[in-house]
C-alpha cells in the first residue's frame, strides 16, 4: 500500500456500531445496529474512502498524473475524490452532469477549491460516459491519466468495501447497504460469510438493472452464494428525490438518536427498514446491521429542510 495513503488512512476515525432502539423493534423481536462510516471522516466519509482506496492505490502504482471521474452536482464522490486528489497531489477532473449554473454550489465550489478542473456535459453525453467501464477505456485518455466510471464503479472498489466486513464483531443475521450505483453492495456480497443475507436499497427509480450490475462486479470474485436481493420500493420519486414522508421521518431519527442522516441514500435505507420491520418482513430474533455512508455534505442540495 503506498505510504502516503497509509498516513491518510491512519488519520481517519473509528466506524462504531451503535444500536438502534426503537419500541416498535423491541417489539417484534429484531436488534437493529448502524455501522456509523459517517463517523470516518468530515469529507471522505463512508463508502467513499472504502471505495476509493485500493483504486487510488492502483492509480499510484501506475505514475498516474490526473484522475478523470464524472458525477452530478452534488457528488460525494467527486467531492471526496477532489479532496483526497489535493491532499495526495494528483490532479483530478471532474465531468458534471448538467449545464454550468451561474453560481458554483457549495459541492461544486469546494471540488475546485480542493484543484479539481470541473467539466460540465450534456445530459446525452454523460450516458455515454456511462459505458466507459474500466479505468482505461474512456477513449481521450492520454498516459499518466486515469478514468474512473459512476461513482467509483470497478472491482477495485471491492476490496475496501470488504474490509468493513472483518470489523463487525458482533453477531448479526443481514447486512443493508444503501445503492447508488451498488458498488458498495457488490463489495459486501464478496466478503460476508454464506450464512448471511444482504439487503440494497436502491435510492433511484427503475434500478431493475442494479442486479446485473452487481453480478458483473462480483464475475471475478468468490462470493459462496450468498444471499442477496435489492429493494426497489424505497426511491420516493427518483434519485435525490424526496416527499414529506421521508422528510419527516429523517426529523425525527436524528431527533431520536442524534445521528444525521440525508435522503439521497441512508435516510432511504433507514425509512426501508424500519417500514419492513413494521411489516413483519424480518423474523423475530434476527440482528440487523444497517451501513451508514456518510455523504452528509448532500444534505446541502436541499435548501428547505426536507419540508415537502
Amino acid at each position: 500500500m503506498n505510504q502516503q495513503l497509509i498516513e491518510l488512512e491512519y488519520k481517519l476515525g473509528v466506524s462504531r456500531l451503535d444500536k438502534i432502539d426503537e419500541p416498535f423493534i423491541q417489539e417484534r423481536g429484531i436488534e437493529l445496529w448502524l455501522k456509523r462510516d459517517d463517523l470516518l471522516h468530515p469529507v471522505i466519509s463512508g463508502n467513499k474512502w472504502r471505495k476509493l482506496k485500493y483504486i487510488l492505490d492502483h492509480a499510484l502504482s501506475l505514475n498516474t498524473r490526473k484522475i478523470i471521474s464524472m458525477g452530478g452536482a452534488y457528488s460525494n464522490h467527486l467531492h471526496a475524490l477532489a479532496y483526497v486528489g489535493n491532499k495526495l497531489g494528483i490532479e483530478t477532473q471532474g465531468k458534471i452532469r448538467g449545464e454550468r449554473p451561474e453560481v458554483l454550489n457549495p459541492s461544486l465550489l469546494d471540488m475546485s477549491e480542493w484543484g479539481m478542473s470541473l467539466e460540465f456535459v450534456s445530459r446525452s453525453e454523460y450516458r455515454q460516459l456511462r459505458t466507459y467501464k474500466q479505468n482505461r477505456f474512456l477513449p481521450s485518455l492520454i498516459p499518466a491519466e486515469y478514468w474512473l466510471p459512476e461513482g467509483g464503479s470497478i472491482e477495485l472498489a471491492l476490496q475496501g468495501v470488504a474490509e468493513l466486513v472483518d470489523e463487525i464483531d458482533i453477531a448479526y443475521d443481514v447486512l443493508c447497504v444503501p445503492c447508488g450505483t451498488a458498488t458498495t453492495l457488490a463489495g459486501l456480497i464478496s466478503a460476508v460469510p454464506a450464512n448471511k443475507r444482504v439487503h440494497g436499497f436502491a435510492a433511484l427509480k427503475g434500478a431493475d438493472f442494479l442486479a446485473d450490475e452487481v453480478k458483473t462486479l462480483l464475475k471475478h470474485t468468490d462470493c459462496h452464494d450468498v444471499d442477496w436481493l435489492i429493494h426497489l420500493q424505497y426511491h420516493f420519486g427518483g434519485f435525490a428525490k424526496i416527499t414529506p414522508a421521508l422528510g419527516f421521518f429523517i426529523q425525527q431519527f436524528e431527533q431520536t438518536h442524534s445521528i444525521k442522516l440525508e435522503p439521497v441514500y441512508t435516510g432511504k435505507m433507514l425509512y426501508g427498514i424500519y417500514d419492513l420491520i413494521r411489516q413483519g418482513y424480518f423474523t423475530s430474533g434476527q440482528k440487523i446491521i444497517a451501513l451508514h455512508t456518510g455523504g452528509l455534505q448532500g444534505n446541502r442540495g436541499f435548501t428547505t429542510k426536507y419540508s415537502g
